[in-house]
């Protein structure tokens, strides 16, 4: 029995033996003997006899190559969910890629930690522009949207503090309105400003060059691969002709934004700090405004700023850019060019009040631009408002006051006068559908414009705009 024991023993350890070792495979009987460490260590046996031996346990390379953390790839999830954009090239939408939540999440992000995430083709859509021209706009799928997402989500706080204060475009604490606020008390300060247009920007945007400023902030090897597929993925247009990519960053995508504005902080921001210190500024993503002294430093800047987007593979749209004069009363000089557009607001000369002193006076002030003024009547128009005469009043309410919030959070920050204009456009509207559901008050426009104002006064709460002030009066019913 003894040596029946003995030699059982011996053939255990010459098992384990070529387990550890590569050679000839494993015996029936060694389950009993090894014992499985976690995941990513090699196996550790133990075992006693005559040939007592112990392997040490020894790292190995991990099973996943890239770490990510799980919870930051769910939290992408919840943001993307949240921004509620629309299916790319896949056409899965969020309701179906939620069917199968856990595991679609789980294999995204099995794929990223192996690095075996290939993102797929952008879908290409061509929206209109006012001018006639068309802008492209890459919408990427869920999934995709998802992988950018955890990305950004690291990347943020990383680029963060090295951005310039007077970059305000999709940054964290950070908004439209603020730029607005800074350019208006600067264009107070200073006569002169420069109005630039980058052509084509997010289209012409080098790789090799934003790749190089990606590498010098970012590190994790799997980042700097995923961010290299993500701008280099083709265009699938809706024809079905796929448009392959050397240069640019699709607009729509969720990492997009974060390029750009990493790729003008060395192009501009900090070139401007160094070459220009005494020109201020404000940037939102590519649209720009330099404050100058004096017309001869706003035309020198001018083509300073040129050389050097030159340099950096752009190009200054020499139509849309232009050197503006603040004009105010103080301000008597001509110049032909006394206004600009700015964020979709129009900063030119405008009718002040000086609390103070109770005169009128002339300032330069920001308040809706035409263009954006016209874009929101037309979408009035289009609700077709008078064809809905069988819902009621609040029905209507419910279904458009989300647009209008956007409107009056947005545009009637400033200039709330020139916007009182769009929204007695939109109270017009809505007396019109009164009057062809209410025969009552379809004998006369006065009449429906009192009777929607009444229904202001008693329930100020129906429209977003009524609640802000924004409430019927009979001037309104001449614009109808």
């Amino acid at each position: 029995m003894k040596r029946e024991k003995a030699i059982s023993e011996q053939r255990k350890a010459e098992s384990i033996d070529a387990a550890v070792w590569g050679g000839p495979s494993h015996s029936s009987d060694e389950s009993s003997v090894i014992e499985l460490e976690p995941r990513g260590w090699r196996i550790q046996a133990h075992y006693t006899g005559q040939l007592k031996r112990k392997i040490k346990e020894e790292p190995v390379q991990e099973a996943k190559p890239y770490d990510i953390d799980k919870w930051k790839v769910y939290d992408a999830y919840r943001k993307v969910k949240a921004n509620k954009g629309s299916s790319g090239i896949d056409r899965i939408g969020m309701e179906t890629y939620e069917i199968n939540l856990k595991d679609n999440l789980y294999k995204l992000w099995n794929r990223m930690s192996s690095g075996s995430y290939f993102p797929k083709p952008v879908k290409l859509v061509e929206i209109p522009k006012s001018n006639g021209g068309k802008r492209p706009l890459g919408i990427p799928t869920i999934e995709d949207r998802i992988a950018q997402m955890t990305a950004v989500l690291i990347l943020q706080p990383t680029l963060e503090p090295h951005f310039h204060t007077d970059s305000f475009g999709y940054r964290p604490g950070r908004s439209a309105h603020d730029a607005i606020a800074k350019a208006q008390e600067r264009c107070w300060l200073y006569p002169w400003v420069l109005d630039m247009d980058i052509s084509k920007f997010f289209d012409t945007i080098d790789h090799e060059l934003l790749m190089r400023a990606v590498k010098k902030h970012i590190k994790e090897k799997w980042m700097l691969l995923y961010i290299t597929r993500w701008i280099k993925v083709p265009y699938i247009k809706t024809d079905g002709e796929q448009i392959e990519r050397d240069k640019g960053v699709p607009q729509g995508s969720v990492i997009g934004p974060i390029l750009a504005n990493l790729f003008l902080h060395y192009t501009f921001d900090t070139w401007m700090t160094n070459k220009h210190p005494t020109i201020p500024f404000e940037r939102y993503a590519d649209d720009t405004i330099c404050h100058c002294k004096t017309m001869k430093e706003a035309e020198e800047l001018q083509q300073s700023v040129g050389a050097r987007l030159r340099e950096c593979k752009l190009e200054l749209n020499e139509e849309k850019t232009k050197i503006v004069y603040c004009k105010t009363s103080r301000r008597r000089q001509h110049y032909p060019i006394t206004m600009f557009d700015f964020l979709g607001f129009t900063f030119r000369p405008r009718r002040a009040l000086d609390k103070k002193s109770g005169e009128c006076f002339t300032s330069f002030l920001p308040a809706i631009s035409n263009k954006s003024a016209q874009k929101i009547r037309v979408e009035i128009r289009a609700w077709k408002l008078q064809h809905l005469r069988q819902l009621r009043l609040p029905v209507i309410a419910s279904m458009k006051n989300p647009a209008i919030a956007g409107w009056v959070n947005y545009y009637g920050k400033f200039g709330r006068t020139e916007f009182w204009e769009v929204m007695n456009y939109l109270n017009a509207t809505l007396s019109r559908w009164a009057r062809k559901k209410f025969k009552g008050l379809g004998t006369g426009r006065n009449r429906s414009i009192y009777w929607l104002a009444n229904v202001a006064n008693v329930d100020r709460k129906l429209f977003y705009h009524w609640q802000q002030g924004f409430i019927p009066y009979l001037k309104s019913s001449q614009r109808v």
